[in-house]
């Protein structure tokens, strides 16, 4: 039995890791929730699943919460950031999924790793921001981070009963998003409406964003980096419209395990919480006789200017990646909010990357300051964008 707390539960993976922990009662127990602006879907699931305790980013809505669950049987209630980590301390939580959106996940899953909980990790921002930090720091407590990612969840199934000295590359895997076959001249007019209207798979706003401009595939790519103790040319990126082979592991003796499936996310969630079963969930099986012909191409690091970025400040390292999902993270909110326009994503990201000097990474301080850093520089150049 494992028992559960739940960073972003009402969000894509989280209502889906709910579904997982209720198809198996068996197996898991949820023991507390963590979300942010959704009360009333909150409300709902704490109603449903009785959770020993509650937690919301925003500390406004926590009233919220407490007025609508009262009496003996009346969840606890945190908010704030030290609320979410309160939460993922509670002894009587020993897996923390973190599926929250953006750097605001960090210090949860990272203070998870250090109260010595498992985490099942969809924050990728986590990995992006301070994956040397993270992966030392759960070796130090001797507990396990496992990607829900479904490439990195790919990979994790590929290497299973091979010996890890004989990888030589991985193959993370793309759909393209809603833009693969746009021209640069075409890219300068798409809008948000477009954006958000992937061709394969169901995510939330920012995530769909970055699908669009690749950016996710490059903050993928230094997640691998940092998951799998890899370094940044034994990673490879391939266009692969279908989203059926969810990425592959290329050994020295030339063969390639790749790990196939409906594009789902109740898979890879399944996984990180079974590893290494394989539960069985309500999903159609995939049919390969139905999807025929599966193809594959290199991604165009010109049209797609933030996966180059990406690549750029994992070769440079040290803070530069923190700038980098910093830099990302302003972009996209202002592109959601109409403020600037596809384009200019990769501009600004671009722009403040290059007036930051990196440094070294050695404290949970040090990625803090740095995405500080990132913000405001990133705020102070919109007003320059062309």
């Amino acid at each position: 039995m494992k028992n559960i707390t739940i960073l972003g539960s009402t969000g894509s993976i989280g209502v889906q890791a709910l579904k997982v922990i209720e198809r198996h009662p068996d197996h898991f127990r949820l023991v507390a929730l963590g979300a942010g602006k959704n009360i009333a879907l909150l409300q709902q699931q704490v109603k449903k699943f009785n959770p020993l305790a509650v937690a919301v980013r925003d500390e406004r809505l926590a009233g919220a919460i407490a007025q609508r669950f009262s009496g003996t049987n009346a969840p606890m209630i945190f908010s704030g950031t030290q609320g979410l980590i309160q939460l993922v301390r509670l002894d009587q939580v020993d897996t923390v999924i973190s599926a929250m959106s953006g750097a605001a996940g960090l210090l949860p899953s990272f203070s998870a790793i250090q109260a010595g909980k498992d985490l099942a990790l969809a924050n990728k921002e986590t990995m992006v921001m301070a994956g040397d930090l993270v992966m030392r720091e759960a070796k130090r407590q001797g507990v396990a981070v496992l990607p829900i990612d479904s490439e990195h969840s790919a990979i994790l199934q590929a290497l299973q009963g091979h010996c890890r000295d004989d990888l030589r590359r991985v193959v993370l895997t793309a759909s393209g998003g809603p833009f693969r076959s746009h021209s640069a001249e075409q890219l300068k007019n798409v809008t948000l409406e477009e954006t958000l209207n992937h061709p394969n798979w169901q995510m939330g706003p920012k995530i769909t964003v970055d699908s669009a401009t690749l950016m996710n595939k490059g903050l993928e790519a230094i997640e691998a980096k940092w998951f799998f103790d890899l370094d940044m040319d034994q990673i490879s990126i391939l266009i692969h419209p279908q989203s059926i082979v969810h990425s592959m592991v290329e050994y020295r003796d030339g063969s390639t395990v790749a790990q196939l499936g409906v594009p789902d996310m109740m898979i890879p969630i399944s996984y990180a919480l079974t590893y290494p079963r394989h539960y069985d969930n309500d999903l159609f099986p995939l049919s390969l006789e139905t999807v025929g012909t599966i193809t594959f191409e290199k991604p165009d690091l010109k049209k797609f200017r933030c996966l180059a970025l990406a690549l750029d400040a994992a070769s440079i390292g040290q803070s530069m990646p923190t700038v980098l999902n910093a830099a990302n993270e302003v972009a996209v909110s202002e592109f959601l909010a109409g403020r600037i326009r596809f384009l200019q994503i990769a501009e600004l990201v671009e722009k403040t990357m290059a007036q930051h000097v990196p440094y070294p990474v050695e404290a949970m301080e040090s990625v803090m300051e740095a995405d500080r850093w990132g913000r405001e520089k990133a705020g102070s150049l919109l007003s320059g964008l062309c």
